[in-house]
């Protein structure tokens, strides 16, 4: 399984011109000066369908042939690759079936459903397999949440954008589930000798660090109880377990009060309403988990396709930076 490699995030790229949103970039003095560092974000949370995800979801169906264009695709997703899909199904009349777990953000559910996808509901950890089954029984083209070649490119395209965007860079950071996104960041950033790319994940759901630890795919024994639903994954996948290895990415974690902080952060002072699964990798810089001093930071902002009556309370009761001044 050789996987994709750089020229193929630049043919993604190619082929998403005029049809993704060339996401803005988005700073903070404050943040500069609390970390000594130059942080850039990038802003998917503004990408059509409200997340990166509409990338590789968009370039993967358009790259079907007609046949199976007509009898449609099928994945498994919390979320935000259901949204996705759903939207690049809507837009290239394409059927798309999700697999959604039961207690899916009802805003992400809504939005796959109003896209004109079917939803099936499955228990987390029978996602797939339910998936798997139904693309045999159907006759359905199964298109993968991460591992699969086509997603991992066109999810590498806003990598590539923000390295286009921003001159110099030496770290570039994204959240890591199922590793589409951070797989697909590293061959962007392979052009780039000088940028180091790290994933962040969730300390309860640390399948990713320690898979590239242990030179072995681990697998987590539940689905992780995090705030990051959009990164609740438990295993990474085989494609991007082997693109990360070969290109020396690393992977961090933080603690879910970092996470939370990090979002109020990104709400609060900056007026960025993303999902909290976007927060991740602020909250390693904010934590320390990160040494950043004297760096320019590259932050993809993965999502925002938020549930305001679930998260709004947790965001509220959370200890936060308040008193520092905005900007």
């Amino acid at each position: 399984m050789s996987g994709p490699g750089r020229e193929d995030v630049e043919r993604a790229a190619v082929a998403l011109e005029g049809v993704a949103h060339r996401t803005p970039l988005f700073r903070s003095r404050t943040l500069d000066r609390l970390l000594r560092a130059e942080v850039v974000f990038k802003g998917e949370h503004l990408q059509r369908g409200g997340a990166f995800k509409f990338r590789g979801a968009w370039y993967a169906l358009s790259r079907l042939d007609a046949d199976a264009r007509a009898r449609g695709v099928v994945s498994w997703s919390s979320g935000n690759h259901a949204g996705g899909l759903a939207l690049a199904g809507r837009l290239l009349s394409v059927p798309v079936t999700v697999v959604m777990p039961h207690d899916a953000p009802t805003s992400k559910r809504a939005a796959v459903e109003g896209y004109g996808a079917t939803v099936v509901e499955s228990e987390a950890v029978r996602r797939e397999e339910v998936g798997m089954e139904l693309a045999r029984r159907k006759g359905w083209t199964p298109i993968p949440p991460y591992d699969h070649d086509d997603i991992i490119a066109g999810q590498g395209t806003a990598a590539a954008e923000l390295l286009e965007q921003v001159d110099g860079l030496d770290l570039l950071l994204t959240p890591v589930g199922g590793g589409g996104l951070l797989a697909g960041s590293a061959l962007a950033a392979s052009a780039y000798p000088s940028v180091e790319v790290v994933g962040v994940e969730p300390a309860v759901a640390d399948d990713a660090a320690r898979s590239l630890q242990q030179g072995r795919i681990v697998v987590l024994d539940r689905v992780p109880d995090t705030i990051a639903d959009g990164l609740r994954t438990r295993f990474l996948g085989q494609r991007n377990f082997a693109i990360l290895r070969r290109l020396g990415v690393r992977v961090v974690t933080v603690r879910e009060e970092d996470i939370l902080r990090a979002l109020r952060w990104l709400w609060w002072r900056m007026k960025l309403v993303v999902e909290p699964s976007a927060a991740v990798p602020l909250a390693a810089l904010l934590s320390g988990a990160l040494a950043v001093e004297g760096r320019r930071v590259g932050v993809i902002l993965s999502g925002g396709n938020v549930d305001p009556p679930t998260l709004l309370p947790r965001l509220l009761q959370a200890e936060g930076d308040e008193h520092l001044p905005s900007g």
